[in-house]
């Protein structure tokens, strides 16, 4: 998501509120950085980003905790549960927790990735200590952590979108859509960045002209859908019927890259793409205002988690899969030029594991 209307049009007004936010928020940092962040026992990672919404971190979670369910083991998701109302802190997320106790993308992981456990807390520092004690992880992971400070973490996977080497570059809450300045980006780790493979080579000049002082590597990864699976009002193997006119809803970050994935594999535009607000929490009259053109209607995993009235008409979601595609680095260490994410993150994973 890129800068609101508002925020382009009043830009030279709103960028020495950016500055002074800028350096607010380079103060706080380095509080924490000097001795007051929670440190754990065991391996930290952040997935998070610079600016708001639409970057992927959740399918970037969702990789490395299937990834550790395969090399058996035990992640721990640290997560505020961005409109969760849990009954208690901290709230582990199970896969038939109520949407409205643990948050869409709690949830969604929950069920995605049963051999995790996810935990909401807003504290976060206080969910590491309360999971250390209880939960024996192998490691953690920061859900949309690269501005929270208040645990320190080994490494960050910091996300970007391709506004983000644009026109959104270094603009700065209130005048853009970042939360710190271009500085912050030192602390990388690595640079995620969600685009198909066709489009990863041309934004190289971008990766050379942003990211290559950084002298980390910039991964290229997208969502690959596998198959419709029912959500409500269609029983289990039920198929869409090919070609069948179906309505598109969605309440993400980044709706049109919903309209692009879903309408690339089923081969056709929806009639209607209805656009709710992200983490939006639908309601009986939604479904029924969307069931009354009496058509199938297809959603994101992230919204069929929280579909708990009856919908009148046959639901279906996409699986989608986490797919890192391509590489990019300024200054590739001997022998590994075209490392992928997947052999960057083991042996990054190896190093962190005999710190420890």
């Amino acid at each position: 998501m890129s800068s609101l209307p508002l925020q382009k049009s009043l830009y030279p007004l709103l960028r020495p509120l950016g500055a002074a936010y800028r350096v607010l928020m380079r103060a706080r940092r380095r509080r924490y950085e000097n001795g007051a962040a929670c440190r754990t026992d065991v391996p930290c990672v952040s997935v998070g980003n610079i600016g708001w919404g639409g970057s992927g971190k959740t399918p970037v979670v969702q990789w490395l905790l299937q990834w550790a369910a395969g090399h058996g083991l035990h992640a721990v998701v640290l997560t505020r549960g961005y409109k969760a109302s849990p009954p208690g802190l901290p709230y582990v997320v199970t896969p038939q927790s109520p949407a409205a106790h643990a948050g869409d993308e709690p949830l969604m992981l929950a069920r995605s990735c049963p051999q995790a456990t996810v935990v909401v807390d807003p504290v976060r520092s206080r969910s590491a200590r309360w999971a250390q004690e209880r939960l024996a992880p192998d490691f953690f992971v920061l859900d949309d952590g690269f501005q929270h400070v208040q645990v320190a973490r080994d490494t960050d996977l910091v996300l970007l979108k391709k506004d983000d080497l644009h026109a959104e570059w270094g603009r700065v809450l209130p005048a853009g859509s970042w939360r710190e300045g271009p500085e912050a980006l030192s602390r990388a780790a690595a640079f995620c960045i969600k685009c198909g493979s066709g489009e990863f080579s041309g934004l190289v000049p971008d990766f050379e002209n942003r990211l290559g002082s950084f002298g980390v590597p910039v991964f290229g990864f997208s969502l690959r859908p596998g198959a419709l699976i029912p959500v409500c009002g269609a029983h289990e193997g039920a198929q869409l019927p090919a070609g069948a006119p179906y309505v598109l809803f969605s309440g993400v970050g980044d709706p049109a890259q919903v309209a692009v994935t879903v309408s690339s594999f089923l081969g056709y535009d929806p009639v209607r793409h209805h656009v709710f607000a992200d983490h939006h929490g639908y309601t009986q009259a939604d479904m029924d205002r969307m069931a009354g053109y009496g058509l199938p209607l297809v959603c994101t995993p992230k919204d069929a988690v929280k579909l708990t009235a009856p919908c009148g008409v046959p639901v279906w979601t996409l699986s989608l899969e986490t797919n890192f595609h391509s590489v990019w680095n300024a200054q590739p260490p001997a022998g590994q030029a075209g490392e992928g994410f997947a052999q960057w993150w083991q042996c990054r994973w190896q190093r962190l594991a005999g710190l420890r």
